[in-house]
């Protein structure tokens, strides 16, 4: 079996994608819709159930220790300064415009709406008015402001209260920045723990063409070719969004607006960046050559990127934004959940906020949606059934969700050494005279 792990993991995921698909539809149209279905939910649906279990024990460690460890990232409080608060101000500002984009994007495309609550739950409707109770019995906004302080962070952590969780590592973080040295054993402490918290992340994803097989197959079995319509609607929306963010956030308003730069270099100069992003969905697998990118082709001081850019990796994730409040979207279109202004409101500042705490690694995102599920009335259950249905095209959408992350990372590094006098222009504005010089060889070579 060595050879299977020697596979890159993406395309295990999408051989068992199709692998899943075709099972799932010879079941429903070889033993016919019935039989097929209770086929697949009798002997096949188990194995994808225990992959969403294990995404579920990943969850609150996840989310606490790497949000605790990026705040630590940013070192020493005294050297914050300017470039900290310059650089986080800016992570933040990218991150709402990113999340109000997302949002935006899945209310003119409805992605969900096609689909109907027993896609996710059968024909338990009992179950489907619960959920459309617990929206309408949810508290108003400053009460669910309010809420997101705990008041006992163990029982947080031990109901999995996921809103009072992020307040509190961040609290916690801040804390251990401003305890300095003293709290340094503490600090190598949660940087460990991190680490090894995606490791277990990436064991269990070690698991996904299982589980990705076992979902995709009982979807197909028990739902047919119907649902690829909403699910290629979402990609659609999510694409598109992320195309408009880039150019628009990135390009209009930081790199021309804000720096007064020309954005075609700036993308030149990331090209090799965003290829390793998009191939690997991975932030932290693409961050060094983010930072070779950033020095060599950008111009950007080395203590600069240094700090900037892992700090990027771990709190910057744009992509992750959108994705976060279109999921939300997504599953109360599908449960028929109307959505008020304040669950907008509240969707927009967790996925601003649990994007921090998004691991750079693939299918964090999808993962961590499931938070952003609850703001708008989905009860946990529920709310991974959805995760489990989209996780399976899930890769196609996380590669552009990691692109859009880097390039965001980039830009901002690029902002940040702007400001600070730390950006040699000349070296940035080469890569648009090298591909003018290109362009001037190749139109002078003979046909």
């Amino acid at each position: 079996m060595s050879w299977w792990f020697k596979i890159d993991l993406w395309k295990r995921v999408i051989v068992a994608l199709i692998l899943g698909l075709a099972c799932g539809l010879g079941l429903r149209y070889g033993m016919g819709a019935e039989a097929g279905g209770a086929f697949a939910q009798n002997w096949i649906s188990w194995a994808g159930d225990l992959f969403l279990r294990l995404i579920r024990m990943l969850i609150v460690p996840l989310i606490f220790f790497t949000l605790v460890s990026g705040i630590i990232a940013m070192g020493d409080p005294k050297r914050l300064g300017s470039l900290g608060v310059r650089t986080i101000a800016t992570y933040f500002f990218t991150t709402a415009i990113a999340v109000t984009l997302g949002l935006i994007m899945a209310t003119i495309f409805q992605p969900g709406a096609s689909l109907s609550p027993e896609t996710f739950a059968g024909a338990d409707t009992s179950r489907m008015q619960s959920v459309a109770e617990s929206a309408a019995q949810a508290g108003g906004f400053v009460d669910r402001l309010l809420a997101i302080v705990p008041t006992n962070p163990v029982q947080a952590l031990a109901t999995g209260n996921i809103l009072q969780i992020i307040f509190f590592a961040i609290m916690f973080g801040v804390g251990i920045l401003m305890a300095g040295k003293i709290a340094e054993p503490v600090a190598k402490w949660f940087d460990g723990a991190s680490e090894a918290m995606m490791k277990v992340t990436i064991i269990v994803m070690e698991t996904a063409p299982i589980g990705v097989f076992a979902l995709m197959a009982t979807v197909m079995a028990t739902q047919g070719l119907g649902v690829l319509q909403s699910l290629g609607t979402l990609a659609i929306a999510l694409y598109l969004a992320c195309f408009i963010h880039i150019i628009v956030t990135y390009g209009g308003l930081i790199i021309k607006g804000a720096l007064r730069l020309p954005f075609i270099p700036f993308m030149r100069g990331i090209t090799d960046a965003q290829a390793v992003a998009y191939s690997t969905a991975s932030s932290s697998a693409t961050l060094p050559v983010t930072i070779t990118c950033a020095e060599e082709n950008l111009g950007i001081d080395k203590a600069v990127a240094g700090s900037v850019l892992p700090l990027g990796a771990t709190i910057n994730m744009d992509g992750t934004a959108i994705y976060i409040g279109m999921v939300a979207l997504f599953g109360a279109q599908a449960m028929g959940i109307e959505v008020s202004l304040t669950q907008y409101v509240l969707v927009a500042v967790m996925a601003t906020l649990v994007s921090i705490g998004a691991a750079g690694i693939p299918s964090a995102g999808l993962f961590l949606s499931g938070l952003a599920l609850a703001q708008v009335g989905i009860p946990e259950e529920q709310a991974f059934l959805i995760i489990g249905f989209i996780l399976p095209f899930d890769r196609l959408l996380d590669m552009m969700r990691t692109l859009t992350n880097v390039t965001g990372d980039s830009a901002v590094a690029t902002a940040v050494a702007k400001w600070e006098g730390e950006l040699d222009e000349d070296v940035f504005r080469a890569q648009d005279n090298l591909s003018a010089h290109v362009d001037d060889r190749e139109t002078a070579s003979p046909a």
